[in-house]
């Protein structure tokens, strides 16, 4: 299977822009399988999606919720899993909602959970894309 990542205008089922996923980082995954018999392009996204999914879950709880610290443990899982399959719009939101909640900076948690299931349903929906075109 070849796996493309999606132009910023295909459509996903709805009227906003599918996102992308960075191509330098689906470039580095499939440097590790260059003729793909191995599937890990598909592998490392299919586990991704699924915990990424399983995530998304877990902070849509923290918006009644609002533990602190269980959004900052999430985002902090999702940092660099995001970034290793090119989510960087994700990865870095994670990381700035990490940093400010670890810091104790005052701010708005339930912004925070809303900006991380925003960006986590675009990474989805890029992944699903290149999964299932």
């Amino acid at each position: 299977m070849t796996l493309e990542s999606s132009g910023p205008d295909a459509p996903h089922g709805g009227n906003a822009p599918l996102a992308t996923l960075d191509a330098a980082a689906l470039a580095r995954l499939r440097e590790l399988d260059p003729d793909g018999r191995h599937g890990v392009l598909t592998r490392v996204l299919a586990a991704f999606e699924t915990s990424l999914a399983r995530m998304l879950v877990q902070l849509r709880a923290e918006l009644d919720a609002g533990d602190p610290g269980v959004v900052a443990g999430v985002a902090h899982t999702l940092k660099s899993s995001s970034a290793s399959v090119g989510a960087l719009a994700l990865a870095a939101s994670c990381a700035a909602v990490e940093r400010r909640l670890r810091s104790g900076a005052p701010g708005d948690l339930h912004a925070d959970v809303e900006r991380l299931v925003s960006d986590g349903e675009a990474a989805l929906r890029a992944v699903g894309a290149m999964l299932r075109p």
